[in-house]
């Protein structure tokens, strides 16, 4: 298991993309959308919307520090390693929520 930050949006888009649904409720958490938004702000989950909301979501708590650049955006990118390949499952805009995931996958059950 490893976390990497990253300040590359498309990389960060791609490894979005091939999220299961557990990956995209553990996003969902650590961005706060239930805090954050009404319940009737928030698309369906299973809706087409929820995938472009909880990106746009993203991009915006990735962004460094706007009064340096505002288009200065990192991520942190959780990959897992077996038989010597890597596959990125989770992407999130803090250290601290993928370090969580990368744990729970660590302590998952074989």
């Amino acid at each position: 298991m490893e976390v990497i930050k990253i300040y590359d949006s498309a990389y960060a888009r791609e490894v979005f993309r091939s999220m299961d649904e557990e990956a995209l409720r553990s996003l969902a958490d650590a961005l706060e959308i239930d805090k954050n938004y009404d319940a009737a702000d928030i698309p369906d989950a299973n809706g087409a919307d929820y995938e472009d909301f909880l990106w746009e979501e993203l991009l915006a708590a990735g962004i460094e520090d706007v009064r340096l650049d505002s288009s200065m955006r990192s991520f942190f990118v959780v990959s897992e390693r077996s038989d010597d390949k890597a596959k990125d499952v989770y992407v999130s805009a803090d250290w601290p929520s993928a370090e969580t995931f990368a744990k729970r996958l660590l302590n998952r059950p074989v």
